[in-house]
């Protein structure tokens, strides 16, 4: 195994490692998300915050029996960075996403993406003059921060959701049940938010849902649900067109 692959090993360890990780290889970052697009891309474009957040996904799911780290993360960038490129070819204008989504005609609920406690400091911090990036940041940098403060009160973070997302079609068609119940039932919404934690009995009784299933997307569900209430265009919009 090369020193790349033994230092993303090691990035899994906690916040803190990811974070210098990923700051001593900014220009690996940006330089896989440039050869992905075809174009320059700076650290202050949205862009580089989807890299980020797949280069963290990237530290997470890697096993080194499967080859170098360095391939596998060039390979979940790239895909990550050109599905947003899709999304954003498909449609002529940007209509943000409204919490009656997840009922009737929605199409997904991903939410992989990936962040951490402090994502805004390890995406400003990893590179640059600190006072410069804060008056920069982007529109998704933004919602992300925004984000942040509120899943924190939860007790997770955004980069926990890429282990904790839906991935095969009838466990997100469950997400998407109980994710529409908490935007459509104003008590149980609040409930959420006072407590800070998931109300599964409650959940379970109005869905008929599992409650191992509840347990085992806890976070994602809340974090749908905080999105797609709030003011969050972007990110919602990641969690409709992200199958």
């Amino acid at each position: 195994m090369d020193d790349f692959s033994r230092a993303a090993v090691s990035a899994k360890e906690s916040d803190e490692a990811f974070n210098r990780f990923a700051a001593e290889n900014k220009t690996f970052i940006l330089g896989c998300a440039s050869k992905s697009l075809h174009r320059y891309v700076r650290d202050d474009d949205d862009e580089w915050s989807i890299a980020l957040i797949a280069f963290h996904e990237a530290v997470r799911v890697y096993k080194p029996d499967k080859g170098s780290f360095g391939s596998f993360a060039g390979v979940v960038i790239k895909r990550r960075l050109l599905d947003e490129e899709r999304r954003r070819l498909s449609r002529s204008v940007e209509i943000p996403v409204q919490p009656g989504v997840l009922m009737g005609e929605y199409t997904d609920d991903e939410e992989d993406g990936s962040g951490e406690e402090h994502i805004a400091g390890s995406i400003r911090n990893s590179g640059g003059g600190e006072s410069a990036a804060i008056a920069d940041t982007t529109p998704l940098q933004d919602e992300i921060e925004a984000v942040q403060s509120i899943l924190a009160g939860y007790g997770f973070s955004f980069f926990d959701l890429t282990e904790c997302s839906p991935r095969s079609r009838k466990t997100k068609e469950a997400c998407r049940m109980a994710v529409g119940l908490l935007l459509n039932t104003a008590p149980l919404f609040e409930k959420m938010r006072k407590e800070h934690s998931l109300p599964i009995k409650a959940l379970c009784n109005g869905t008929g849902l599992q409650r191992k299933l509840m347990d085992r997307h806890r976070r994602y569900i809340i974090a749908a649900a905080e999105i797609l209430k709030g003011d969050f265009p972007l990110l919602g919009d990641y969690l409709s067109d992200d199958e």
